[in-house]
């Protein structure tokens, strides 16, 4: 690039480095508010996979109550919220069908909802938790 002699310094600077001021910040502005809502997402799903373990681990402890003899449906959700965390036994539902005598299936069904276990983080862009529910069935045979 030939400049001219008579031009002063800050004329002689090339014209494209002076363009570019400001794009770093543009390209931030729109770029951080996605990277947001994908890490509240992934903050999200984590919570909502560690309390289903904790509900399948307390499903499976009220059906192995519940595959017993003479075992009341009150000692089964008792069993129940043994394991589950205080803050997912808000809203708990159980349900107990089946199983009257040896040999037969006892199915225990459990609700959690998945507000209790996680905060609403994804309701700006659509995706809320109200009136939805983590949900686990385990069927054991009767002893």
């Amino acid at each position: 690039m030939q400049l001219n002699p008579h031009q002063s310094a800050e004329t002689q600077q090339p014209r494209r480095l002076t363009t570019r001021r400001g794009f770093a910040a543009l390209e931030l502005a729109l770029v951080l508010p996605i990277l947001g809502m994908i890490l509240m997402g992934l903050m999200e799903f984590g919570m909502l996979m560690y309390a289903r373990t904790s509900v399948v681990q307390a499903c499976r402890q009220g059906a192995r109550a519940a595959s017993l003899a003479g075992v009341p449906n009150e000692q089964i959700e008792f069993e129940i919220r043994n394991v589950l965390p205080p803050a997912l036994q808000q809203g708990l539902q159980v349900e107990v069908t089946g199983g009257e005598f040896t040999g037969d299936v006892v199915t225990v069904t459990l609700g959690v909802p998945m507000a209790a276990a996680s905060p609403d983080l994804l309701w700006p862009i659509g995706y809320s938790l109200d009136g939805r529910y983590l949900i686990s069935e385990t069927s054991m045979i009767k002893e």
